[in-house]
């Protein structure tokens, strides 16, 4: 069997290295990035693939993963074919394989999930499948990096197109984040000691196995969008401050409704010293935050939401909490994708949702319940691009690679990362909202 993993040494030193980059660059395009509700079907007709975040027009950085050349049959075959190649495939397999679809994934490769939830109701759907020796993550690298880390040894995670990152997980490095700890460890040395850490670090899932390992390691914990005010009720309990990592906007709207104050919410910027602070500063914070965000829900402004009111008076808006505190702040709810999900399914009376999240989701919502209207604030109705990158070209392949006893795309994360990163996911786990 021939394996993959994501990154080389050689490629993951420099990945790391253009993250300051990344960050720079997505600073300045994503609020007002080319963008279009029309992506290329095929993302091997774009060179380099869609951009890393919320355009295809985006720039992708030096160091990016790079998915290999696939057999050319899958490049030219019609959507009909590899319809019929990927159901034959799938019963070929049987209970052998499990696929699954994350929520902002495009339908025509969502049809075939076996479960469609987000990472980690997926990760933790893939283990009540026993049977399977396979695991086909249709999502982006961090999702299946979590998979591999709850999964049995002999089972394998796969993602069908290994260049499917995700921009905000980009955001934060083990270096970076590394240096920023040296540092606060560094500031609060001489601390009275009142049976408290100075500082817990918390990571949200949307990061690479490399960091949710580092938060296991030092006292902290992984949280979702769905039980972020829980994990940092569980860590204010046991440390004086927060390091809440990448999404700066999760972060700082979970702490503020928690009646945290927003001059104790300073933000780390990474490869400054002190993140960009004065030593007071972070001494008196009660979160630090890191320089980071989603690029599509960044799009989002309050603007979208006043629009909405206007052309539809009555109307619920319900945003992600990835989106800028303006925007939660604007919006009638603010939720992860399962709680969007549940609240439009919830409703019984027939009612305007306007919903701040990626299109793919709203457009699969709308479809399903045509009693309500449902539209995205956002007009320019922005996709994951990166979650794009998984097309049904590169699902056919791998699930027919299995039928011939060849795994490709294996996502394995290392032996030394995964005992810390199993326990920072077990604590999550175990804080439930």
């Amino acid at each position: 069997m021939s394996t993959n993993t994501i990154f080389t040494d050689a490629a993951s030193a420099q990945h790391n290295a253009s993250v300051a980059q990344n960050i720079a660059r997505l600073n300045l395009l994503a609020p007002g990035s080319t963008c279009s509700d029309d992506l290329k079907s095929n993302p091997w007709d774009t060179p380099g693939g869609y951009g890393p975040g919320a355009s295809e027009t985006d720039e992708v950085p030096a160091g990016y993963p790079v998915q290999g050349s696939i057999p050319q049959e899958y490049l030219k075959a019609s959507d009909q074919e590899l319809d019929a190649r990927i159901l034959a495939a799938k019963e070929t397999l049987g209970e052998r394989a499990v696929i699954l679809g994350h929520f902002y994934q495009r339908d025509e490769v969502v049809k075939y999930a076996d479960f469609v939830g987000d990472s980690f109701q997926l990760a933790n759907a893939a283990l009540t499948r026993q049977t399977a020796e396979a695991i086909v993550f249709c999502g982006v690298h961090f999702m299946a990096e979590t998979a591999d880390i709850l999964s049995r040894e002999d089972q394998a995670v796969i993602l069908p197109n290994l260049a499917a990152g995700c921009s905000m997980a980009d955001m934060a490095d083990g270096p970076s984040v590394q240096q920023c700890w040296d540092e606060l460890t560094e500031l609060y040395k001489d601390e009275q000691d009142d049976g408290r850490l100075p500082v817990i670090p918390v990571t949200y899932m949307n990061c690479s196995a490399e960091l949710k390992a580092f938060v296991g390691r030092n006292g902290g914990l992984v949280c979702t969008s769905s039980n972020a005010a829980t994990v940092l009720e569980w860590a204010f309990e046991r440390g004086r401050r927060v390091l809440f990592f990448p999404d700066q906007h999760l972060g700082r709207n979970t702490a503020k409704a928690m009646g945290v104050p927003l001059e104790q919410m300073p933000m780390w910027t990474p490869r400054k010293a002190l993140g960009g602070n004065e030593a007071a500063t972070l001494r008196d914070a009660k979160v630090i935050l890191w320089h980071g965000f989603c690029s599509v829900h960044k799009r989002f402004n309050p603007g979208q939401i006043a629009k909405a009111r206007e052309e539809y008076p009555g109307v619920r808006v319900i945003v992600h909490p990835e989106c800028p505190m303006e925007v939660v702040d604007a919006a009638d709810e603010a939720g992860s994708t399962d709680y969007i999900r549940r609240a439009i399914a919830d409703a019984t009376e027939p009612t305007v949702f306007a919903i701040g999240t990626e299109i793919n989701m709203v457009n699969r919502l709308a479809a399903e319940y045509p009693q309500h209207t449902i539209f995205c604030l956002d007009p320019v109705i922005c996709p994951c691009s990166t979650m794009y990158r998984i097309h049904p070209g590169y699902l056919a392949w791998v699930l027919e690679e299995l039928v011939a006893g060849r795994v490709v795309n294996r996502i394995t994360v290392p032996a030394e990362q995964q005992g810390d990163a199993k326990i920072a996911l077990e604590r999550m786990l175990a804080a439930r909202p």
